[in-house]
């Protein structure tokens, strides 16, 4: 398996993905707390909490950015410098995007890319609402970046290119727009072993990071492979992705389905699908 599907798949898994998420974006707008209505403000704050960011950064985010749906904190591991340019592939609703302007001050500018009009249309809502004036968001696909050659210093992402169906050509598109010099700071999910048949075939799976998770090991060689250089990737041993599936709409369908095929399924992924943190320059 080397993290990348046919064209008409990759379109189907594209299709899934930006409906799910574009759902979760509007569902935030009229309802209660992050995600989705069966959670609230502090569900949201502690599941930032789990998955890494500290006291300080969880109080600096607007409420209403913090969808519940990352698995890292890649602006903590970044060591992001004041003026540097930062992409944020898969930016959602922006948490990581305002977490990195602040750190970057105004000499810096901060860029979201994502696939789903509806994350984008929050996101700049966001930002505009708490005057975040370095940092913008533009429609786009991680496989086909809407920027220049060599022009951002930092990469970061949060649990987004595990959805891709085509990781090699997402590290081959990070590669080309980062500054010789530039470096990845990348929050995703991978797995210790391989998923049971019965999960890789769910498309749905695709949205609740599992079935497009792929092994650690072929994870190091992608980005290897792509020309990165002093690759590190720590395996965090377990995954808040598993572990928060009842805090989200999509992940519950996902859940009847397996259940419906095996109960065990479940219990079996939360050793088979980790949090890993990846770091590299090009």
């Amino acid at each position: 398996m080397d993290g990348n599907k046919s064209n008409d798949t990759s379109r189907d898994i594209k299709k899934t993905v930006s409906e799910a998420y574009g759902k979760i974006a509007k569902e935030s707008e009229i309802c209660c707390g992050p995600s989705c209505c069966d959670t609230n403000e502090a569900d949201g704050k502690n599941y930032l909490q789990k998955i890494g960011y500290t006291e300080a950064e969880i109080k600096s985010i607007p409420e209403e950015a913090n969808l519940s749906l990352g698995c890292g904190n890649p602006t903590g591991i970044a060591e992001l410098n004041e003026g540097e340019v930062v992409l944020d592939l898969g930016s959602g609703a922006g948490v990581d995007c305002l977490l990195a302007a602040a750190k970057v001050g105004e000499k810096g500018r901060v860029i979201g890319v994502d696939m789903t009009p509806e994350m984008i249309a929050k996101a700049r809502k966001n930002a505009e609402k708490h005057n975040y004036s370095n940092v913008e968001f533009r429609l786009g696909e991680i496989e086909n970046l809407p920027l220049a050659d060599n022009s951002v210093d930092v990469v970061i992402s949060n649990c987004v290119i595990n959805l891709s169906a085509d990781k090699s050509r997402v590290f081959e598109e990070i590669y080309r727009v980062l500054k010789p010099g530039g470096r990845i700071s990348i929050s995703d999910i991978a797995l210790s072993e391989e998923l049971p048949k019965e999960i890789k075939n769910l498309d749905k799976a695709y949205v609740s990071c599992i079935a497009g998770a792929i092994l650690i090991e072929e994870y190091d060689r992608i980005v290897t492979d792509r020309g990165f250089k002093e690759v590190m990737i720590i395996d965090k041993e377990n995954s808040a992705c598993v572990d928060s599936f009842t805090n989200d709409p999509v992940a519950k369908e996902v859940i009847e389905n397996l259940n419906n095929l095996d109960e065990s399924l479940v219990e079996k992924l939360k050793d088979q699908v980790v949090s890993i943190d990846v770091k590299g320059k090009k």
